[in-house]
């Protein structure tokens, strides 16, 4: 697979099961209940914008996504705001540059629609994630600290 082949598109309600498929194959588990929720929300609420892609290969086939959300008022958030919440590379295509350029297409796609902030949620112990979003030139948030309490 060439790097330059793969194209960058809006996710539609049919890429449900290719989503489906990569995420399985990342995390060796079916979320799809999760993934009905997700595009529930994404694609039938009139609340929401469309700002999740697709990677596709020239023939077609989805081997990456990247899922997310824009602020519409939340806690007195503008849209000035959104969330990146779910990315997923097919294994067979990782270490290709195709999650690298996911980011950058989602970004140029947000700073579109006027979003200036763009926030994500990482388990501080999950090492190879850090590295990903670091190398993509996210960094820790210095505005907003998540605290928790065990029950």
């Amino acid at each position: 697979m060439n790097e330059s082949t793969i194209k960058f598109r809006l996710m539609n309600t049919d890429d449900f099961d290719a989503v489906v498929r990569i995420d399985e194959k990342v995390f060796k588990a079916s979320r799809a209940e999760y993934y009905e929720l997700k595009f529930e929300k994404l694609f039938r609420s009139k609340e929401y914008l469309p700002t999740s892609l697709v990677a596709e290969k020239e023939d077609g086939t989805v081997v990456g996504f990247v899922m997310g959300e824009l602020y519409m008022g939340e806690f007195g958030i503008s849209q000035e705001g959104a969330t990146l919440d779910t990315i997923g590379v097919d294994p067979d295509c990782q270490q290709k540059g195709i999650g690298g350029r996911l980011i950058n297409e989602f970004m140029d796609h947000l700073k579109d629609l006027n979003v200036q902030k763009v926030n994500i949620l990482v388990d501080r112990n999950d090492s190879k994630l850090m590295h990903f979003f670091s190398a993509n030139q996210f960094s820790p948030s210095k505005t907003i600290v998540n605290l928790e309490r065990s029950l």
